[in-house]
């Protein structure tokens, strides 16, 4: 990607989630914690469709971003319904690019992801809710690189987890893309999170980072923090109701 980007500092970027890259530097960083969190990646494309007019070209594309999740026996699989235009410019002789823009093909307002054919349960699981955010409700166990709690979790993705008095809040899901924001009063810190749900809702890998610590309040998003594992432990649609 390197190799194909053109590396000025003020060129701008955007990808699925409202995520904005402003310069080379922001991109590259974004995108080794990707590759870095994925055991393989698989990119077909599906239409596109090139214009050019002299030394700049534009381009219309489809694709699916199938990525594999795990241990290379047993990974778990998801594919990420993607469109994406952008804007080339040849110089000296290569073509570079330029401006980028990535956004969901989704139809509705929640996920639209692919299982694998042969996985009735996972398919049986999210028939129907291509229009609706799932439910998030639960317990979830969150795996740091150095610690571990519990958190617990309205339908909506909001709740609370003991280390430090933290407050986890949901502020966006798509396409299994699960974006939100924490609170630790306990040390005084905050910021946000990002991972991607597996097919079968149990679990969701990706990264957190930090927005503010004590007075800091000018750390750069995505700059500092560490990766994330989560594992459902129970979902509150599935806790049985007690006998009077």
């Amino acid at each position: 990607m390197q190799k194909l980007m053109a590396q000025d500092p003020d060129i701008i970027s955007y990808s699925i989630g409202g995520r904005k890259y402003v310069g080379w530097n922001d991109f590259a960083q974004e995108m080794k914690q990707e590759f870095d969190s994925v055991a393989r990646l698989e990119i077909p494309i599906i239409d596109l469709r090139i214009w050019t007019r002299g030394e700049t070209a534009w381009f219309a594309m489809e694709l699916d971003y199938i990525r594999y999740v795990g241990s290379s026996q047993d990974p778990r699989r998801t594919v990420l319904p993607l469109r994406e235009t952008g804007v080339l410019e040849r110089r000296d002789g290569r073509w570079l690019l330029v401006a980028w823009h990535e956004s969901s093909r989704s139809t509705g307002p929640g996920p639209s992801v692919a299982v694998d054919a042969g996985s009735g349960a996972q398919a049986a699981a999210i028939a129907g809710t291509g229009t609706e955010r799932p439910d998030l409700s639960g317990t979830w166990e969150i795996q740091e690189e150095d610690k571990s709690y519990v958190a617990t979790l309205d339908r909506s993705g909001n709740g609370t987890y003991p280390w430090q008095g933290g407050r986890i809040s949901t502020t966006g899901f798509t396409d299994r893309l699960w974006q939100g924001t924490w609170h630790q009063p306990g040390n005084d810190r905050e910021g946000g999170f990002e991972i991607l749900l597996s097919d079968d809702r149990t679990e969701a890998e990706g990264v957190w980072w930090y927005t503010r610590v004590g007075d800091r309040k000018n750390i750069p998003p995505r700059q500092w923090g560490g990766k994330y594992v989560w594992k459902r432990l129970q979902s509150e649609s599935r806790i049985p109701v007690p006998s009077p």
